[in-house]
């Protein structure tokens, strides 16, 4: 499905990113595996995990480089593109995994909090796209995919930080889609669910969060890669959407649009506002669901 493209995958040491870069190099993307080997909180630098992904892709008789750069700098962002173009000849995919957590409830979260999951997640998928957009637009082809989580689409506790990135990077996904569908370049969402250690380090305290974290353990990241693999395929057309993925089951998500209207004709009041239109829209007014209240079923 992929012969002959080049593929960037962030993040891609352990986990989700390890098992996109994996299959890919099996339907024969060469791949540059990024990671810069941090910790979960995006603390430290290992180079071993990013290497130890391409010696299993060369084992296995694919095609890989390691990249240990930092996603929220752009000259990195912009190193990882040259080293695609100089060792691969091209570049057609760029995977926007990598991510970090700094989990806290709001009134307690921190500047450095929030500023360091903004920079690697939001600013980091920016980051790629912009790196690369130039020569998607000369070649006329191109395929982002970006990483959402339904702890933005839905809402979590204790993620304002993460909820919030991950929204922006919808927003930047339909953008690329919207901008770029002129050079037939593609751009989709997914929010995944699977185990790993960064869902590792979200508290569960309650019965039910400790349940819902069992349920999350049986989900493999492997799970998430073969919806990479198709919408990253040439053949596929599929642009501007949003997927979720947990185990066996991949959803298409809702997209804000209009779902109730109400008007005065002669215009309204602070009070009429209050006394009018508010009453009469919150029959459809959204509860405030967490994501395990929606997605409240076993794996299946």
């Amino acid at each position: 499905m992929l012969e002959g493209k080049t593929a960037i995958v962030t993040g891609a040491g352990r986990g989700i990113g390890r098992d996109i870069a994996l299959m890919m190099a099996s339907r024969g993307a060469a791949v540059v595996v990024n990671d810069l080997g941090g910790s979960g909180a995006g603390e430290g630098a290992d180079q071993t995990p990013a290497q130890q992904v391409v010696d299993e892709i060369v084992a296995a008789g694919g095609k890989a480089v390691a990249n240990f750069g930092n996603v929220a700098r752009a000259e990195d962002a912009k190193a990882m593109y040259e080293q695609a173009m100089d060792t691969f000849d091209g570049i057609d995919i760029v995977v926007n995994n990598a991510g970090i957590l700094r989990d806290m409830i709001f009134h307690k979260m921190t500047e450095e909090a929030w500023d360091s999951v903004i920079a690697v997640h939001l600013k980091g998928s920016f980051n790629m796209a912009q790196a690369v957009a130039a020569q998607f637009k000369m070649q006329a082809s191109g395929c982002f995919l970006n990483f959402t989580s339904t702890s933005g689409l839905i809402g979590n506790f204790g993620q304002a930080n993460y909820s919030a990135a991950k929204m922006g990077i919808v927003g930047l996904s339909k953008s690329l889609a919207l901008d770029m569908a002129r050079f037939n370049v593609r751009s989709n969402c997914i929010a995944p669910f699977a185990w790993s250690r960064l869902i590792g380090t979200i508290p569960a305290n309650t019965e039910a969060e400790k349940a819902r974290v069992e349920r999350i353990k049986e989900m493999t990241p492997a799970k998430i890669a073969p919806l990479c693999v198709a919408l990253a395929d040439p053949t596929c057309e599929t642009s501007g959407q949003i997927f979720c993925i947990r185990n066996n089951e991949i959803f298409l998500m809702s997209q804000p649009r209009p779902i109730r209207s109400i008007h005065r004709s002669e215009g309204w009041s602070p009070e009429t506002v209050r006394d009018h239109a508010l009453p009469a829209m919150k029959a459809d007014f959204y509860p405030l669901d967490r994501s395990g209240d929606i997605f409240s079923w076993d794996p299946v």
